[in-house]
């Protein structure tokens, strides 16, 4: 009789997982990608404080995201355990932990301007910012209250809902951006303020939509997400922070590293910031692929973890990192064969500068070509020590790679050795090829000695 190889099994159960979840990444950048786009229609100066707000709150979001990335891994493991007490807990702990972070934070978004003036941003270019940043802050509880959840869901298996509550803030967001940007239908012209006002109302009603499935799906009846939603779980609240600080860190590295650039594309000009912007946004866009895939290995991964099974274990992680490869080759055809065609829907062609940050842009998309392996490959690692709840020597492992090795590198290649933008990009991928290797080596190493892994 014919035996269907266990790498097709696991293909198909992680492709049926992931792809709902690439698509929920790939809509939620959309969203991302809508602001950017519309403020480029409106202009490169609002384009560039844009894309410094909202990078500058990406930054703190990934920092917060920890404790809801800490949810997947340990609900995927309780549920294989039917542990119903522990799933409950784990996503509770989860929420609180994330509306706390955001209230300890939003100082930073409302003294943004100085900071970014210290940062050595140009001055009316750091106004902008601040003006987003003051709204964005507020939207930072419900976002990280969103992604809880997500993580909750996923690690349920219930990631058609979170693809579809992503999907259905798309057109919400593009018609409050038409409205609040450009002052259509009768609304306000508010131009970088406008993206932001909009974008904390389509985290609100994400957080509505996704907050009553979770909550009252019959089928979730047995966990009681919300129930005595009030009462402290004090062993739960510190198990999910020490798992999830470490992976907070880790984020934050890897933005940092990201935001670092954008800080000294910044010294170089507002133009080039604009171009790096549109470079991340379309680097980001394969980016959503890798991650909805690390996320399925992560629950995969905690599947197998929670039942003890290795084999499945390794299985699946041989599986997912081959589909990441094909993904990671596809897109440098991409970026090398048609640049241009990518950058031209985020400018305004009647827009002088327009020519200039093609130019650019087109460079930094071949730069980022070099990096899309790297960059896959060191998303799966964490999302694979994320499945067994290997958290804090991958933290210190990343760290390394971004910000002694990669931002050391981008600095260098830029400004002494005189290569501007094209050496920013460069940096960026010598950190993230350190962070595959050795990310990848410590999945691998530790793979055989699992079950004794610290959390």
């Amino acid at each position: 009789m014919y035996r269907i190889s266990p790498y097709l099994v696991h293909a198909r159960a992680t492709l049926a997982l992931g792809l709902p979840l690439i698509g929920s990444h790939v809509a939620q950048f959309v969203l991302h990608l809508t602001d950017t786009v519309m403020l480029g229609w409106y202009g490169v100066l609002p384009l560039a404080a844009g894309v410094l707000g909202a990078s500058s709150f990406f930054t703190i979001f990934v920092l917060g995201s920890g404790f809801a990335k800490a949810v997947m891994p340990m609900v995927a493991a309780a549920n294989s355990q039917d542990d119903v007490t522990q799933v409950r807990r784990v996503a509770r702990m989860g929420l609180w932990l994330s509306i706390l972070f955001a209230m300890l934070t939003y100082p930073v978004f409302w003294w943004s301007g100085a900071i970014l003036l210290a940062l050595g941003q140009e001055e009316e270019v750091s106004a902008l910012a601040q003006d987003y940043l003051r709204i964005a802050g507020l939207g930072m509880a419900p976002a990280l209250l969103v992604m809880v959840l997500k993580s909750y869901l996923s690690a349920l298996e219930r990631t058609q809902v979170v693809w579809w509550v992503t999907v259905a803030a798309v057109p919400l967001n593009v018609a409050l951006n038409w409205a609040l940007i450009f002052g259509n239908w009768g609304a306000p012209e508010l131009g970088v303020a406008g993206s932001a006002i909009a974008t904390v109302a389509v985290q609100l009603a994400s957080l509505l939509m996704i907050g009553l499935y979770a909550g009252f799906l019959p089928a979730l009846a047995k966990y009681s997400l919300f129930q005595r939603f009030w009462r402290p779980d004090w062993p739960g609240f510190k198990a999910v922070f020490r798992l999830g600080w470490p992976m907070g860190l880790t984020g934050l590295a890897e933005s940092g590293l990201f935001q670092a650039s954008a800080l000294m594309m910044g010294w170089i000009g507002a133009k080039e910031l604009a171009a790096h912007g549109i470079a991340l946004e379309i680097t980001a866009l394969a980016f959503m692929v890798h991650l909805g895939l690390s996320n399925a290995v992560t629950v995969r991964g905690g599947q197998a973890w929670g039942a003890g099974d290795w084999t499945a274990l390794r299985q699946g992680a041989l599986t997912g990192i081959a589909l990441s490869f094909g993904i990671a080759m596809l897109t440098v055809c991409l970026f090398l064969l048609a640049p241009e065609a990518l950058i031209w829907p985020f400018l305004n062609p009647d827009d002088p500068a327009s020519g200039m940050i093609i130019v650019t842009g087109t460079a930094l998309l071949a730069c980022a070509a070099l990096f899309q392996l790297a960059d896959g490959m060191q998303v799966m690692a964490l999302g694979l020590l994320a499945g067994v709840q290997d958290t804090k020597v991958p933290m210190v492992l990343a760290s390394v790679s971004y910000w002694l090795i990669g931002i050391p590198a981008s600095y260098a290649l830029a400004f002494p050795l005189g290569f501007g933008p094209v050496g920013l990009w460069l940096g960026l991928v010598v950190g993230l090829a350190m962070a595959a290797i050795s990310l990848m080596a410590r999945f691998w190493l530790r793979l055989p000695r699992a079950k004794g892994m610290a959390v």
